[in-house]
């Protein structure tokens, strides 16, 4: 059985790398270059044509954006196909495909943080809701859209009937296949020259979701990504050095 499983670990792994190769190559095909491999943001305004970024230069520049707007240059066409097709392509433990998007935008998503204004008021103190939640709720709303990440539980369940030993195990793999959604779906929309930021308001506002968007009430929430057009710099970002104290090799 051992032996069994790690067979079926290092498919896993195997068909991770082959289908990661794919969609991004696929990207890096339709990605315009530009000649700067970061976008300066500084004296970006919401009338700005943003650049498009190389694949390399999209993973350098991934980083949270709070400041955004609603004016964009990114048709909803692109948008939905930057997340059919990381739905599609980005791997997940024993092919369970559990993940799961909704896709708010313009006053659709505007009408999300209505209802996160309204949750969340209720639930923490006065003066750290004016102080904290309600600007912060306010500059996400002023963005265009919200993505919002799930996790179907049937897909799960199957393959943990199926592999009753390791059924511990397909909770924590969902994680990282809905980890893997976001960092792909982020990056690419970096690609594009939008900005980002990953939230998570759950469960306040899960019930008012079903009910609103007709969502399963079994699925699990993971994130909201915030995204639109970037209307400032991100900050500023330290690094740990990454030889010998984050990345150690071996026999290269």
């Amino acid at each position: 059985m051992n032996r069994r499983l790690a067979q079926h670990e290092f498919i896993f792994i195997i068909l991770f790398t082959i289908i990661s190769t794919v969609l991004f190559t696929k990207y890096l095909n339709t990605l315009q270059f530009t000649q700067s491999s970061v976008i300066n943001t500084t004296t970006m305004s919401s009338s700005t044509v943003i650049p498009k970024l190389t694949l390399s230069a999209a993973f350098k520049n991934r980083r949270t954006v709070y400041a955004l707007s609603d004016v964009m240059t990114v048709p909803d066409s692109k948008i939905q196909e930057i997340l059919h097709d990381a739905l599609l392509h980005t791997p997940s433990a024993f092919n369970c495909q559990e993940s799961r998007l909704v896709l708010l935008v313009k006053d659709e998503h505007k009408k999300y943080w209505d209802l996160a204004y309204k949750a969340v008021k209720p639930t923490v103190p006065e003066q750290l809701f004016e102080k904290l939640y309600e600007p912060r709720i306010k500059m996400f709303r002023a963005a265009y859209g919200t993505i919002l990440f799930y996790s179907d539980p049937a897909p799960l369940s199957a393959q943990a009937a199926k592999w009753p030993i390791i059924a511990d195990k397909f909770p924590p793999w969902s994680d990282h296949a809905s980890g893997m959604l976001q960092y792909a779906i982020w990056t690419l929309l970096s690609a594009e020259g939008l900005g980002c930021s990953l939230q998570h308001y759950n469960p306040r506002l899960n019930a008012d979701i079903s009910k609103e968007w007709n969502v399963p009430t079994d699925w699990d929430l993971k994130a909201e990504m915030v995204f639109g057009a970037p209307e400032g710099p991100a900050r500023e970002k330290t690094f740990e050095p990454v030889e010998n104290h984050r990345l150690f090799v071996h026999g290269a």
